[in-house]
């Protein structure tokens, strides 16, 4: 750290959390894009990771050693998780996580087949901002797997873009960003637009869960005890509740017509019936997110209001050049705003962005150009967006 970077904003909150008086870095992006199909997860007899754990089983099936999120964060011991769901009203999945291909099925290994990208971060997460390019038409995932399986090593790779389904910026564009206000402070935008020429509908439901850290008999490190996410009464909120990170909130901002979305529970929990024909079909499983919104049934979720899953679901009619934005806002119950989703809201937002920069430019080589700092700015967030539990 050059002499300029030492009392910019971002290299106070650097000293304070290398000091340990305040935990800076505790909320990041340390949740995975994509757990599935990894070593991670590999608890079979014959060290098959690929086949042991496929994308087709990622919906429906509890993780034993982290979670993985679209566009999302966690706390560093990966207990509580926040991410974004999606769905366009024609793909066979609910969007929650990135696809790819495993080491069996790309011709030239694994490989993700999505468009996303880390735009900026501050090394302690103080500023968070990350873009997904979601298409109007159902993802390709078939398509993808067959076509990369039909191509041999010499061939080059079949990517989303060469299936077609960008053409005539049929997609959205969803952005999510973060801002600490304080460690335990996360205020979130999610800004969501349609590319399109024509009106688009976009069901987006921002989701809070705890990872499963009870269902493994209770002998692994980090055991805890049930969990808990529910919604106080006569509250826009979900409260959730852990034996060691403590009681955290979730404040739920309106949809942009002013209606306040409906909030949707389930547990974090494997579909045992789905995947291994056993349990009981009526429990309410990680899947029900995609049950309930894509194949209608409600029953999925639980009526109650508790769970260690939630997610308010709304629904944006997005017109043709359009966007709209969602607020949200994470925070520890001794750490709470007065008015989380106030007036103050958009402006500790733009204090953190002008923060970002002046923290980046002080840290710039007097050299580069400014096209070259966005490039060099842009690295920096790709590596800082890639750290995990």
């Amino acid at each position: 750290m050059n002499k300029r970077s030492l009392m910019t904003a971002e290299s106070i909150r650097l000293r304070e959390d290398a000091a340990r008086a305040k935990n800076w870095k505790r909320w990041g992006p340390y949740l995975s894009e994509r757990q599935w199909a990894t070593v991670r997860e590999d608890y079979s007899a014959d060290g098959t990771c690929w086949e042991y754990f496929p994308h087709d089983h990622a919906r429906s099936r509890a993780y034993r050693w982290g979670e993985d999120g679209l566009l999302g964060i966690a706390d560093r011991e990966c207990r509580l998780c926040f991410a974004l769901a999606l769905w366009n009203g024609r793909d066979p999945v609910l969007k929650e996580r990135l696809f790819g291909l495993t080491g069996s099925q790309g011709n030239h290994g694994e490989d993700v087949k999505e468009e996303y990208f880390y735009l900026d971060s501050t090394p302690t997460h103080s500023y968070l901002k990350a873009l997904y390019k979601y298409p109007h038409t159902a993802f390709p995932y078939e398509e993808l797997i067959r076509e990369n399986r039909r191509r041999g090593k010499n061939d080059p790779e079949f990517e989303l873009t060469d299936t077609g389904v960008f053409e005539g910026n049929r997609y959205f564009d969803v952005f999510a960003e973060y801002a600490k206000n304080s460690p335990n402070d996360v205020l979130i935008r999610i800004s969501v637009a349609n590319r399109g020429a024509e009106a688009a509908a976009l069901h987006l439901l921002p989701t809070l869960w705890f990872r499963n850290t009870w269902t493994w008999g209770c002998t692994h490190e980090g055991c805890t005890l049930r969990p808990r996410i529910r919604r106080p009464s006569d509250e826009e909120l979900l409260e959730a509740t852990h034996e060691t990170l403590g009681r955290f909130y979730c404040a739920i901002g309106p949809a942009p017509d002013g209606d306040v979305p409906s909030v949707l529970f389930t547990e974090n929990e494997s579909n045992a019936r789905r995947l291994w024909g056993i349990g009981d079909e009526g429990a309410r499983v990680k899947d029900a997110f995609h049950e309930y919104v894509i194949r209608g049934r409600t029953e999925a979720v639980n009526p109650e209001g508790i769970g260690t899953k939630a997610a308010p679901h709304y629904v944006l009619r997005i017109p043709a050049a359009g966007a709209q934005l969602i607020r949200l806002r994470l925070f520890a119950e001794d750490e709470r705003p007065e008015r989380p989703l106030g007036p103050d809201f958009d402006e500790i937002f733009a204090v953190r962005i002008r923060e970002a920069e002046e923290f980046y430019t002080s840290v710039y080589s007097s050299k580069l150009n400014p096209a070259e700092r966005q490039v060099v700015r842009q690295g920096y967030a790709g590596l800082l967006w890639s750290r995990q539990f």
